[in-house]
This record gives structure tokens, C-alpha cells and sequence, in this order.
């Protein structure tokens, strides 16, 4: 429900802004071959991206994320996946269209990731999006991560906007729940990297996105 002018707007970056999988996929596949196992098809891995890489290990590895093996692991998937950043990575079809609108309004965006800011700024630097986002928070930046307010209250102070006047966008349920707890209205992104599990029309956002061209309709008239 739209009960404020939107003044600003925070995006989640794994599955909602950027698609990711691909790059992900590819490091995630060379740990696999590293220890002698086979390569995963991306469509197995896709619905795990926004969940970050223990999660996708977790998957591709049968493990638990307190197993004794998950921290080479992890870092062997951190070290192959920065060696590539942005080779397959790009805005979601249409999100150049929603982020122009965005900026000819003159309205200031951000990003709020729980993706740690060794990856996300060399990420951002080489797509070119880290001289347009007017703010960005990371999962080590803030005091907690989402489903916490506190990256969504770090993100619209930088903005200058106030909560309740900041649109979000993001994919996965935590993304909602960060949201709804810093007062912001929000929006599921259906178009990212939902599993079999995930259940948005059941998230309690103020809306969805089947595409991203949908969150123009949430922004103020020119």
C-alpha cells in the first residue's frame, strides 16, 4: 500500500538488481572440480544465489554450515568467484530502464546486500553502478544483516529519506522482513532466484514485481 510519495529507493543486489547466478555458478562449479566432483547444471544452483555461497556449498556439497571442511570451501569459492567478478554478470532485462527513471526523478538510490563488501564494491566498480548508488550496505557493514532493520536504517540515512518513504525491492523473504521492520514499503522481486520453497505472495510486501519494469508504477509521476 502506497502511504507515503516515494523519495528514495534500496535495492537488494543477488537476484533483484543484478543477475548474478552465472559468475556464481562458474566458481561454485570450480571448487566441484577442484574436489574431484562433477559440475552442477546453473538452473540447480539459481534458486540458491540469494542465500549466499555457504548456502550454495551447503547444496553442492551435502554439508552442514558448521562442517569442519566449509571454511576452505568457502574460501576457495570467494577466491575463484573474485578472480571473475563480472565476467557473465549484468542488470536484470529492464533494470536500466527502472534505474534511469529512477535518476531522472531525481530521486537517490542505494543497494543493501547481505553480500560482503570485499565482493560487492569490486562487483559494483566493475559494472559501473558504484559512481550511481548513492548508498550501499553491505552484510559486514551493519551491525546485523537483513532480515535486521539496521542495513535498511543505514541505507536511507545515507539517502536522506525516511523509511516510510523508501521503496525496497529484494528477492528473498529476509529482504521483506528488513523492510517491514525498518518501516519502509516493499516489494518481492518474483523475477529472481526463488526456489520451490519460496512462497513471496505469502511474504506480506506491498507488492510484486514480475518484471522489473513493474516498480516504475510504485514511483511518483514525473
Amino acid at each position: 500500500m502506497r502511504a507515503a510519495r516515494i523519495e528514495g529507493v534500496l535495492f537488494d543486489l543477488d537476484g533483484t538488481l543484478l543477475d548474478t547466478a552465472g559468475d556464481l555458478a562458474t566458481a561454485l562449479n570450480r571448487v566441484l572440480a577442484e574436489q574431484g566432483r562433477s559440475p552442477l547444471p546453473e538452473a540447480r544452483i539459481r534458486p540458491t544465489v540469494s542465500h549466499g555461497a555457504v548456502v550454495m556449498l551447503c547444496h553442492a556439497f551435502a554439508l552442514a554450515p558448521d562442517d569442519p571442511a566449509m571454511p576452505a570451501l568457502h574460501e576457495a569459492m570467494l577466491r575463484h568467484y573474485e578472480a571473475d567478478i563480472a565476467g557473465r554478470t549484468r542488470p536484470f532485462p529492464g533494470m536500466e530502464t527502472v534505474l534511469a527513471r529512477v535518476e531522472a526523478l531525481g530521486l537517490p538510490w542505494g543497494i543493501v546486500t547481505n553480500k560482503p563488501a570485499r565482493l560487492t564494491h569490486p562487483l559494483l566498480a566493475a559494472l559501473g553502478l558504484d559512481r550511481r548508488a548513492a548508498a550501499v550496505v553491505c552484510g559486514d557493514t551493519a551491525p546485523r544483516p537483513k532480515p535486521h532493520p539496521d542495513p535498511m536504517e543505514a541505507a536511507c540515512a545515507t539517502l536522506g529519506v525516511a523509511p516510510a518513504r523508501c521503496l525496497t525491492a529484494g528477492d528473498a523473504l529476509r529482504d521483506i522482513q528488513a523492510g517491514q521492520h525498518a518501516g519502509c514499503p516493499t516489494l518481492a522481486a518474483l523475477f529472481g532466484y526463488l526456489g520451490a520453497g519460496d512462497h513471496p505472495a505469502g511474504w506480506g510486501a506491498d507488492g510484486l514485481l514480475n518484471t522489473p519494469q513493474d516498480l516504475l508504477r510504485w514511483l511518483p509521476p514525473a
